[in-house]
């Protein structure tokens, strides 16, 4: 680190150069064909399908890791910083005092109304399951709730995160300046990219269509990412996601 003469202004730490679509493209690749790769090869050998996840989840920390060594930068540049703090408080209160309970609610009503009027269109075994009655009355959470919650966060939420939009997000952003903020987080093609690429990861895994709904959720994550400059807030409520769908799967289906 060079000497800062005492009274004189910081030298300012210089800008990483985004990576080479080269790069984000290899990225990319390994990161969705590798959990297909797993699942292959736990076919034959009981140590992999029992640890599929945390594989996963490794693959999607070392990639970034690897690449960004290469290039003299670190994870900080992926985001794993906590970031403006103030916005991270407030998006995530956001998020958990209007996006939960709106879409918890909406969710039952869908269901009902689904299986009530066009039961044919549900997939199946869905309306046989559900359960009469409202959300509040009918409240259940999922065996194991705590495991849940360590698994989602350390073994879902970070590393996906981390790559996603810490790393590709990131990465794309640099390249392609959003030309509109919201309140700091771009609006541009980075976002859409990086979504699209997220939803499309999931439907590599599990080829339903309806896997490509996690693009709009996407588009939240990148945003608060680009908006603090962290992950952290796209993880605490991709995190509460994916445990939020546990509870109303608990709660309306009984599992």
């Amino acid at each position: 680190m060079a000497d800062n003469p005492e009274g004189a202004a910081p030298v300012p730490a210089t800008p990483t150069p985004p990576a080479s679509l080269r790069e984000l493209a290899l990225a990319y690749a390994i990161a969705a064909a590798m959990p297909a790769v797993l699942l292959l090869v736990g076919r034959g050998l009981p140590f992999v399908s029992d640890n599929l996840h945390v594989l996963v989840a490794a693959t999607f920390l070392i990639v970034p890791f690897e690449l960004l060594r290469r290039r003299d930068a670190d994870l900080i540049d992926a985001g794993f910083v906590l970031g403006d703090q103030v916005k991270l408080l407030v998006l995530v209160g956001l998020f958990g005092l209007l996006v939960v309970p709106l879409f918890a609610l909406g969710f039952g009503v869908f269901y009902h109304q689904l299986c009530a009027h066009w039961a044919s269109l549900a997939p199946r075994g869905v309306c046989a399951s559900l359960r009469p009655g409202g959300l509040l009355e009918l409240l259940q959470l999922p065996d194991k709730f705590g495991q849940h919650v360590a698994t989602e966060v350390i073994v879902v939420a970070i590393p996906e995160e981390l790559f996603f939009r810490g790393y590709l997000h990131g990465e794309l952003e640099k390249r392609w300046p959003a030309r509109r903020r919201l309140w700091g987080g771009g609006l541009g093609r980075a976002l859409l990219l990086s979504s699209a690429l997220f939803a499309l990861a999931h439907l590599a895994i599990t080829p339903d269509p309806r896997r490509l709904l996690v693009f709009f959720p996407g588009l939240l994550f990148g945003w608060m990412r680009s908006a603090t400059g962290s992950i952290a807030a796209g993880a605490i409520c991709h995190a509460g996601s994916n445990l939020l769908m546990k509870v109303l799967a608990a709660t309306y289906f009984g599992g």
